[in-house]
């Protein structure tokens, strides 16, 4: 399964867990279980958002206007920007705003998400909560690094997405039995075919054409 290590690298994914861990009062396997349940639905949406031009350059703006990645060089501090000190601003910056950002990808889809992930890790819902609204602006920062790094425009949002998940749903067969697979390949399956690779490869194919 998919994890932040492979996102983000070990060094890096091992420190991200380890501090939401400490923010959530779970060990760390049980948040990566977690994590990993969590994170292809993540991609998943965000990559059926960016399947139209008009969510495109909305995922483009965000990620332009307040996702630079820098979020990822303080991941020790990520937890008191997201949830607050008693020395913090009530209002954390917007690169931090967990519960927009989990809106804005999820939308209607966070509880199947929280309820999955909590079935696979056995953490309660709450918990899991927490660990989805310290997930979804390390994710966000990653794709606002790659976008800067890769040059990638509106256009070229859903090959860079499509590419992240790819390698999963290569690996998977048509009904993974994992209800959080089955349900980003259900999203990502644009054209309803039963399989989401034709789309994958259509985002990945669109990003390398306008590279």
């Amino acid at each position: 399964m998919f994890s932040l290590q492979d996102l983000l690298g070990p060094q890096q994914g091992n420190e991200a867990v380890q501090e939401i861990s400490s923010n959530v009062g779970a060990e760390p396997a049980a948040v990566n279980t977690a994590i990993q349940a969590a994170l292809p639905m993540i991609l998943g949406s965000l990559a059926n958002n960016a399947s139209t031009p008009q969510g495109a350059q909305s995922l483009d703006t965000a990620l332009e206007q307040d996702h630079d990645g820098s979020v990822l060089d303080n991941l020790g501090g990520l937890g008191s920007m997201i949830f607050g000190g008693q020395q913090e601003a009530a209002t954390p910056p917007r690169q931090a705003d967990a519960g927009g950002i989990l809106g804005h990808i999820l939308g209607t889809n966070q509880a199947p998400v929280v309820q999955e992930a909590s079935n696979e890790s056995g953490l309660g819902a709450g918990q899991v909560a927490q660990i989805l609204m310290m997930l979804a602006p390390i994710v966000m920062g990653y794709l606002g690094r790659q976008k800067q790094q890769q040059g990638v425009g509106a256009d070229g949002l859903g090959g860079l997405l499509g590419g992240l998940l790819g390698g999963q749903a290569a690996a998977a067969p048509q009904s993974s039995g994992n209800p959080m697979m089955d349900m980003a390949s259900g999203m990502l399956d644009r054209d309803g075919d039963g399989s989401s690779m034709d789309d994958i490869a259509s985002m990945a194919f669109n990003y390398i054409k306008n590279r």
